[in-house]
């Protein structure tokens, strides 16, 4: 089983960890995958491509057919692109459960789809905050989780790091050492053990996060009245059923659990889902159940 570091020499953001990373020891060439070069240290593997990440449909498949080995979860190194323009270090699962089949798949992904989350996504988040602070990159780096948002379609358990959020920032060196030491750390490629290692199933851990603009409800005339989760349409009840199911699949013998904002919904949206999670049997966490102390 091996992890793959995805990287692209079309994102300077993407890149630049990579460099870094590879700049470190225990590195050997490894096979190439349709002549995109690639590099071995212990169980990972880390692939250097020159296109756009999100179109890289099912890179775990086709490194499996290529080599013979299984791939157990992926890695992306990305930018971060953002309105606020504000630099940032983030990271996130990806997907598109809400998409419908008639629209447009601008950044990758397919309609109704999602890859399972990758578990090391909330151990490495903290992780990610500890270097940032000790290479004071904090406060003018935000460390952040991002929504469940875009491709390329897989199916291992997969997550974005990038840095944003503009060119400037995307080619910051020490924020690109930053994410080279996130790797190597995360994954025990240096002294320490491995961080994120699901097997251990202790603590808090973070599957697909669902902004409200991905749950789309159409607002029925008689919502006050409510009786069941089918009044209300859209593709709200499919997305949250994708994110459950994938997030299930990426942590075996887990026990998996919503939390739900409550701000960012109306009370017939709010109402909704919960009957829906009561219908589906999802269990609505309390702000307890996800302290991780």
């Amino acid at each position: 089983m091996v992890t793959l570091v995805v990287a692209t020499s079309a994102d300077p953001a993407s890149i630049g960890p990579a460099s870094s990373v590879l700049a470190m020891p225990g590195w050997h060439p490894g096979p190439s995958l349709q002549d995109a070069a690639s590099y071995t240290n212990k169980e990972v593997r880390l692939i250097k491509l020159d296109k756009r990440l999100v179109v890289e449909n099912h890179l775990d498949k086709r490194w499996e057919e290529a080599t013979g080995e299984t791939v157990d979860d992926v890695v992306f190194l990305s930018k971060h692109v953002a309105s606020s323009n504000r630099p940032a270090l983030t990271i996130h699962p990806i997907g598109t459960p809400h998409l419908r089949e008639v629209e447009a798949l601008t950044a990758g992904g397919k309609p109704g789809w999602a890859a399972p989350p990758n578990p090391r996504i909330g151990p490495w988040f903290r992780l990610l905050k500890n270097i940032a602070n000790s290479h004071n990159l904090v406060p003018e780096f935000e460390v952040t989780l991002e929504a469940t948002h875009h491709g390329p379609e897989i199916n291992s358990p997969t997550m974005f790091v990038e840095i944003g959020s503009t060119e400037e920032y995307w080619k910051r060196q020490d924020a690109a050492q930053a994410i080279a030491l996130l790797v190597w750390e995360g994954l025990g490629l240096g002294e320490r053990i491995a961080v994120g290692n699901w097997s251990r199933k202790d603590g808090v851990w973070v599957g697909h996060m669902l902004p409200g603009y991905s749950l789309l409800m159409e607002d029925p005339r008689e919502a006050k009245s409510l009786t069941n989760s089918a009044v209300v349409g859209g593709t709200w009840r499919e997305t949250i059923r994708v994110a459950f199911e994938t997030t299930k699949l990426a942590f075996p013998g887990g026990e998996v659990l919503a939390h739900l904002d409550h701000k960012i919904f109306k009370g017939w949206q709010r109402n909704a889902i919960i009957r829906f999670f009561t219908e589906q049997n999802i269990k609505i966490g309390k702000p307890s159940d996800f302290c991780p102390c």
